[in-house]
């Protein structure tokens, strides 16, 4: 391995073109599906209308909306007929037969009371649409930062390989002149098709993470869908998280359940008040054959009137009780699932500020690198040059550039997170 090389001027000329001819190909190139590229918000706007989950908790709450509608019905008409087969005679003539119509009716405000509980548990049900709403944004807003990335780190791939590309007409022009050795074209060469291979797994990883982001949005997994770069991450917060957590769809859900126990207890108390019943009895009466009276085969009519009295009452006290146990469960539910979402807010918060750590770090190492390729490339006009050091500081470069992309991802991944619990 020698120290220097000194590669002819006509061979740096031809290679600086190519450089110069690849990044200008490369800006053209890269600005193209930028032409084309899909929001985040719009992918949303497409999830949200065609999501099967979404669509099926939508139906539930249809359905439960549905159900104050039902609450609202009396109990079912009663009707009755009977035809006596031992006709009883009476007075004004023998009995036929026998109708009757009965109608229950509730104590007064229990179907008022139905209604409500229905619609208490329509309400739960919404929050529970809204939660499924937010965890797909949530899960849409994760595969899309996971494609930008990829895209990202393709791009810088595709760059080190073309940049390993002028590195490798270098070191065979200085094979030529004798001033490297082939182990060194040997060497880049390997370089490449490690590059190449891990170019190759993040198209595959590519195509693996679109189908899924195709899936949530309920169409072919083939559709192509082309990414917006990720911005860079802020030096710092512009400012506090600013959301409540207790309007998170988690902790709505079990309000609403609790209001819906409130009701089914109010339902149940006048569920155990005594119904009332209203009915008609109606008599046809034959007339009596050779009499000649006023009454003499008048027909009988006999409104009701009943009452059901609860007097063995244990299934409403039961019913109580159970009601009473259930606002503890929710309760206790609803502190257990806000604590979780403490948590889960502070750790996500930690860890956007972990990612923004890192990518602050990588910036500074690779513009510290980018230093060490200048005092390099200056050795190489003078002659000076080594291509290890070149390929260790391409190395690290390539590194340092794709740690701030995993970072930029982890970033707005935890922001998304940060976003799903305080509804931002």
């Amino acid at each position: 391995m020698r120290d220097s090389i000194r590669p002819r001027s006509a061979k740096r000329e031809r290679s600086n073109l190519i450089m110069k001819a690849y990044i200008l190909f490369l800006t053209v190139f890269s600005a193209i599906p930028l032409l084309n590229a899909q929001s985040l918000q719009e992918l949303l706007r497409q999830a949200e209308a065609g999501n099967p989950k979404i669509q099926a908790y939508q139906l539930r709450y249809a359905v439960a909306g549905e159900k104050a509608g039902e609450a609202s019905s009396l109990p079912d008409t009663e009707f009755g007929a009977g035809l006596f087969v031992s006709e009883p005679e009476t007075r004004t003539g023998a009995q036929k037969a026998r109708f009757s119509v009965r109608q229950m009716l509730p104590w007064f405000g229990t179907i008022t009371a139905r209604e409500n509980y229905a619609n208490a548990m329509a309400e739960a049900e919404f929050e529970e649409l809204s939660l499924v709403r937010r965890q797909l944004a949530l899960e849409v807003a994760g595969g899309y930062y996971e494609l930008s990335a990829n895209k990202a780190q393709e791009k810088v791939l595709e760059e080190t390989i073309v940049l390993l590309n002028t590195y490798e007409e270098q070191a065979i022009t200085a094979v030529e002149v004798g001033k490297a050795s082939a182990v060194d074209v040997l060497r880049i060469q390997i370089r490449k098709n490690e590059l190449q291979e891990r170019l190759q797994v993040l198209k595959q990883q590519y195509l693996a993470r679109e189908a899924s982001l195709n899936n949530l949005l309920n169409r072919d997994i083939r559709t192509e869908i082309h990414t917006m770069e990720l911005p860079p991450i802020p030096p710092e917060e512009p400012g506090p998280a600013d959301g409540e957590l207790t309007m998170h769809p988690e902790l709505l859900k079990y309000d609403k359940l609790y209001e819906g126990v409130r009701q089914a207890e109010l339902l149940n108390r006048k569920e155990s008040a005594p119904n009332l019943g209203v009915g008609l009895d109606y008599v046809p009466v034959q007339e009596r054959a050779g009499m000649n009276f006023s009454d003499n085969g008048k027909d009988i009519l006999m409104p009701m009137v009943s009452v059901t009295v609860p007097i063995f009452n244990s299934t409403y006290a039961s019913r109580t009780r159970q009601n009473t146990l259930r606002q503890q469960e929710l309760e206790a539910m609803k502190k257990e699932r806000e604590n979780d979402l403490k948590s889960r807010l502070e750790s996500a918060i930690a860890a956007r500020n972990v990612a923004r750590i890192q990518y602050m770090t990588q910036l500074a190492n690779l513009e510290q690198a980018g230093h060490a390729e200048q005092i390099l490339i200056r050795n190489y006009e003078t002659g000076t040059v080594d291509f290890n050091d070149v390929l260790d500081i391409q190395e690290l470069q390539l590194n340092f550039r794709m740690k701030m992309i995993a970072a930029q991802r982890a970033y707005y991944s935890q922001a998304a997170m940060i976003n799903y619990i305080l509804g931002l």
